[in-house]
């Protein structure tokens, strides 16, 4: 094997025909040999260039409505045949087959079909067999033969092309593979997770996950890491489908705080009316709906000011001017929304560092999908947490029950209580977070944490007593101790949402009866680790 290697003959077969008359206009001029099949040999004949059909190489008419055109030894021993192989170079010599040293192949459309929502025959007729396993063989055989299969790579191609005198080298041909691979593998992925779906399959013996790259970072949660963002092709709207307006390239820290940020505010239909999510590290440390969107960023911000700062604003609806130019007042690394005034770009556009990123819609929050993290040795699937109770299953634990006000503000709560870190209180009143407390290990002491919050607050802001006094509070799960729930009557709150379902549940029950409380239970927790 010699590090560089001619490109004489190239097979061209692709579905997507975006630059492929340039690419094989190029190759031509170097005298390259075309190989094509079907509509790619059409399309290069239409624009005047000479191609060779794979039919006419193999002996054999592409059939089955096209199910098979290149499965034959005439391509795979062209493209698997180690050249400085002597037996290999006497088997191609005895069958009279042509080495190829150029696959350009992008596979059938099933991503597209998929994301059509395509009927299950279409899907499986949108299955690539033969784009595969030439790709892989290609591949495998890198040490002579340049495997393409992203037309993005065309111009990279033509670039090497032209620097070695129409060769390739062994370290861009070992690169192209590798991309090979995991293309194949990605396309595999989305096969077989979506004939899971299709066959009611919810935990498959064997699943597999991919991704695009989208943007390689400086680092990850520190420096000492390395990152890149990778998106899985769902479609669904946020920080991997937005378009930046402006601002420095996102960190790894700034996307997953803007996941978790739009995911929330995205629980708050704008049908509704307007609404905020200030976050810093994942947790909400503000949210609140108002008459107009500036009026929720407002009162959003005046649940913790200090946390505030140089966090994450989003938004349920169309950004203006004015919200713009309150969001400025302060440090902000991020603020997204589905829409943006051009007003509002320009208030923007005089702070250079804070990025501005635009969705054109808000993520369903009651629709399906899958989650996972990483463990040691293997990778935790689950259902997204998509859990919603309608307010007609809300059941009254106590001898009071809560006021339509009351109720409105304890939905509110269990909403964004959904969005903080275990164990998550919260406390809300007149549709604003007056005080959050997340990820302690202790319930009361979450509750002792958003009391005080609130307390430093009301400071700030010279108001004669916390927010807290008359409001209602949130936790993600059961009180498993009557004491954290007397921590939030000591805070002020009045109502209480809960799930319910502790072993202690009638002494809880009870002291919140002689504290005059209405408390609910929704029989769903919110778990968020």
């Amino acid at each position: 094997m010699t590090d560089l290697h001619p490109v004489r003959r190239a097979l061209l077969s692709v579905s997507d025909k975006t630059g492929l008359v340039d690419l094989g206009q190029a190759l031509a001029a170097r005298g390259v040999e075309l190989l094509s099949t079907g509509g790619s040999a059409k399309t290069l004949r239409e624009a005047g260039l000479t191609v060779r059909d794979v039919a006419e190489v193999t002996g054999f008419p592409e059939m089955m409505d096209g199910r098979v055109k290149t499965l034959h030894p005439m391509v795979h021993g062209g493209l698997l045949a180690l050249r400085d192989n002597d037996a290999h170079v006497a088997a191609m010599e005895e069958h009279k087959i042509g080495g190829i040293d150029l696959l350009v192949v992008n596979l059938y459309p099933f991503e597209a079909a998929l994301a059509r929502g395509a009927g299950y025959d279409e899907m499986i007729e949108n299955i690539d067999i033969g784009g595969p396993a030439m790709i892989r063989a290609a591949a495998k055989n890198h040490a002579f033969v340049t495997t393409v299969v992203d037309v993005e790579d065309y111009d990279a191609l033509l670039a090497e092309l032209e620097a070695n005198d129409g060769q390739t080298s062994y370290a861009f041909r070992q690169r192209f593979a590798q991309t090979a691979y995991a293309r194949t593998a990605a396309y595999d992925a989305a096969v077989s997770t979506w004939m899971a779906g299709a066959i009611g399959e919810n935990t498959p013996r064997r699943r597999a996950f991919a991704g695009q790259l989208a943007q390689t970072m400086r680092y990850g949660e520190n420096p000492h890491q390395n990152a890149a963002f990778y998106t899985d092709g769902s479609g669904r709207p946020g920080v991997a489908t937005a378009v930046q307006h402006q601002g420095k390239e996102l960190s790894y820290n700034n996307i997953n705080d803007t996941d978790a940020a739009f995911e929330l505010v995205a629980e708050f239909d704008p049908a509704d009316g307007p609404a905020c999510a200030i976050i810093k590290h994942a947790n909400p440390c503000g949210v609140a709906r108002g008459a107009t969107l500036l009026e929720a960023y407002q009162k959003a911000f005046d649940c913790d000011r200090t946390s505030a700062f140089g966090g994450i604003v989003a938004l349920n609806m169309e950004l203006d001017e004015e919200t713009a130019q309150a969001i400025t007042g302060i440090f902000t690394e991020v603020v997204i929304a589905p829409a943006a005034t051009d007003a509002a770009k320009a208030v923007f556009a005089a702070k250079k560092n804070l990025r501005l990123l635009t969705t054109e819609g808000l993520p369903n929050p009651t629709s399906g999908g899958v989650a996972f993290k990483q463990v040691a040795g293997g990778i935790l699937v689950q259902d997204r947490d998509n859990g919603h109770v309608p307010v007609e299953d809300l059941k009254t634990a106590t001898k009071r029950a809560p006021t339509a006000d009351e109720m409105g503000d304890l939905r509110f709560a269990w909403t964004v209580a959904k969005h903080v870190k275990s164990n998550a209180i919260v406390y809300v009143k007149d549709g604003a977070t007056v005080g959050i407390g997340a990820g302690q290990m202790s319930r009361l002491d979450s509750a002792l944490i958003a009391a005080k919050k609130a307390e430093r607050m009301a400071e700030a802001l010279g108001l004669p007593e916390p927010l807290t006094k008359g409001s209602a509070v949130a936790s993600d799960a059961f009180f498993p101790f009557a004491d954290g729930l007397m921590e939030a009557v000591a805070a002020g709150a009045t109502t209480v949402i809960q799930p319910g379902g502790s072993m202690r549940d009638d002494e809880v029950i009870a002291a919140a009866d002689e504290a005059g409380l209405a408390m609910v239970f929704t029989g769903m927790r919110h778990f968020r680790h």
